[in-house]
């Protein structure tokens, strides 16, 4: 059946991967995205309409007349330097355009909605692999890098509580990564720092940091996945389990780039939780099998940043 999608934050990485997997597929995307990282969606299609705005106004929503049967709700203000410099601007991005595409939808009619969560939302979390279930918390009211996981976390209630929808998905990114990501994660900022160093890579931190990471083409075959069966009012990981320190990471990339580089550690800047590894038992039921290696996926994006940004 050929749907009608509106995709909030639609410009972004994420965004941007799930409106063209759903464009290819035939569906109708409505793309809402006030573009503050000024980028362009690259694909020209007939199904394709983009509507600029911003989530926090409900005017702004409006503008969107036509008839949908989905909403895919990304719109946020993500990383770690934005959640230091503008908490505030996090915040409202957050808590106003869940409680705003909520609206929405209701006086759309609208029944049902996929909402993007974060893995920011386990912090150091109990166990790992981490499923779906365990407890999230806020480490520390004060500290301005859980802007965006408290977001999420309200988020999530307000969704999970809502007896609107008929049909209500939560997924939960893991360390998303791939060509056209920007320049302000982990990966993409190795890749840069790599082109540029002479003789050291400066990592953050001491690099015994663990995460798994997976790369956007096995992304989109999850959430394919889950979007066709995923179940109402239930969370999903999305992620890989092959699990690395930072400091292997940032090897790696030297390595796969072919330069002759050191490692230099630094002190820690930011709070980092010591583990990010998702349990994928659910996604797996559901038919999830990943197809990129850690390697071949570094290999596509380093190869994108070389011919893009060197």
């Amino acid at each position: 059946m050929k749907k009608t999608y509106l995709v909030t934050g639609g410009l972004g990485f994420i965004g941007k991967a799930i409106s063209i997997s759903l464009l290819q597929q035939g569906h109708n995307i409505i793309v809402f995205d006030n573009n503050f990282r000024e980028k362009r969606f690259f694909l020209q299609n007939k199904n394709l309409k983009i509507v600029k705005g911003d989530i926090r106004k409900k005017n702004d929503l409006n503008k969107v007349k036509t008839n949908i049967h989905s909403v895919i709700h990304l719109a946020a203000i993500n990383g770690t330097q934005n959640f230091y410099d503008k908490p505030e601007l996090v915040l409202e991005v957050g808590v106003k355009g869940i409680i705003n595409i909520i609206d929405f939808c209701k006086n759309k009619n609208i029944k049902e909605i996929i909402l993007a969560s974060s893995s920011e939302v386990y912090q150091n979390a109990p166990s790992f692999p981490t499923n779906e279930n365990v407890r999230l918390i806020i480490p520390d009211p004060y500290n301005p890098r859980f802007s965006y996981s408290s977001t999420k976390i309200i988020s999530e209630i307000l969704l999970l509580n809502s007896s609107f929808f008929k049909r209500a998905i939560i997924f939960r990114p893991h360390n998303i990564y791939g060509p056209d990501m920007g320049l302000k994660h982990v990966i993409p900022e190795l890749i840069m720092k790599t082109f540029k160093a002479k003789k050291t890579v400066k990592i953050q931190g001491d690099g015994k940091n663990k995460r798994s990471f997976c790369y956007i083409d096995d992304f989109i075959s999850a959430f394919n996945i889950i979007i066709k069966k995923g179940k109402h009012k239930e969370i999903y990981n999305i992620g890989n389990t092959e699990e690395v320190k930072i400091l292997y990471l940032s090897k790696l990339i030297v390595k796969l780039m072919k330069q002759n580089l050191k490692i230099e550690k630094s002190t820690k800047s930011f709070f980092n939780a010591s583990r990010r590894l998702p349990d994928l038992k659910k996604l797996y039921k559901l038919g999830f099998k990943p197809k990129f290696s850690l390697n071949n996926g570094l290999l596509k994006t380093i190869e994108w940043y070389n011919t893009n940004y060197k």
